[in-house]
């Protein structure tokens, strides 16, 4: 893997710091589950390319973004990543969303931003809340991050459907309980994920690719089939044996590889 670079840049309230690594583009941008961090992604960075050019950092309200004030609602994720991508990116790009942080990118590729070439969700929140995501059901998740046996809990038995490496498991305990704000905890379970962005969606006119866990109990190969692919057409649905929710750490070099395949159609 290439050597990062930290930058930071200016948003609402403060400033990211935005890991920056390699030369060779287009760039994959990457953004976050919901307890998530940049960490989440150093599986799938050190199967990739070495020189491949990779942006990823903590979102509002997380890691060493979790003194960013609020609101932690999407459109401010959003607002963002936009400023993450025109700040770091001077060429080419493809978006890397996974859960939040693909919602959250669905509604970026939506704006059509200067550069962006591509969209990658990662069992991403689909932009039509299926029926499941019940008021009741979302206050429950909202009590997922509380502490360090409810973030195991969440971990071990809806999260991953696979043994993570020891080292990976911690640092996935770690992100969860790394906000500073319970607004920010609370924002996504409590509103975000039942956000009705199909309107939105409709405007992406980048090729999409769509990569589900076979065994994700939190987003369903099948509530992808039925709540994102009818609005967003012409993407593409790839679903990953044995996998859970947390593809980009159960899964890095699966996630490395469709990434790479992507590229390469987007090169040809």
């Amino acid at each position: 893997m290439s050597t990062e670079t930290t930058i930071p840049v200016p948003v609402a309230g403060g400033v990211l710091d935005v890991r920056v690594g390699g030369r060779s583009g287009p760039a994959l941008v990457f953004a976050h589950y919901w307890g998530g961090s940049a960490d989440t992604w150093s599986g799938v960075i050190g199967h990739l390319p070495p020189d491949q050019a990779t942006v990823c950092f903590d979102q509002r309200g997380w890691g060493a973004s979790r003194a960013l004030p609020g609101p932690y609602h999407l459109a401010r994720l959003a607002d963002d990543l936009v400023h993450v991508t025109e700040a770091c990116v001077p060429g080419p790009f493809v978006l890397v969303g996974h859960s939040m942080g693909g919602k959250a990118s669905q509604l970026v590729a939506a704006r059509r931003p200067a550069g962006l070439v591509g969209l990658v969700l990662i069992a991403p929140a689909p932009p039509q809340p299926p029926a499941a995501v019940t008021e009741e059901y979302r206050k429950q998740l909202a009590l997922a991050y509380d502490s360090r046996e409810s973030v195991v809990h969440a971990l071990d038995h809806v999260l991953t459907a696979t043994p993570l490496p020891e080292a990976v498991r911690a640092t996935a305990v770690r992100d969860s309980l790394a906000s500073a704000a319970e607004e920010a905890r609370r924002e996504w379970p409590l509103r975000g994920i039942a956000q009705n962005i199909t309107g939105a969606v409709r405007g992406i006119d980048v090729p999409v690719t769509v990569l589900a866990g076979e065994n994700d109990v939190v987003e369903l190969p099948s509530v992808l089939r039925e709540h994102l692919l009818p609005h967003i057409p012409h993407a593409t649905l790839t679903t990953v044996p044995s996998a859970g929710h947390l593809l980009p750490v159960e899964a890095p070099g699966a996630v490395a590889t469709a990434l790479c395949a992507f590229l390469a159609r987007l090169q040809r």
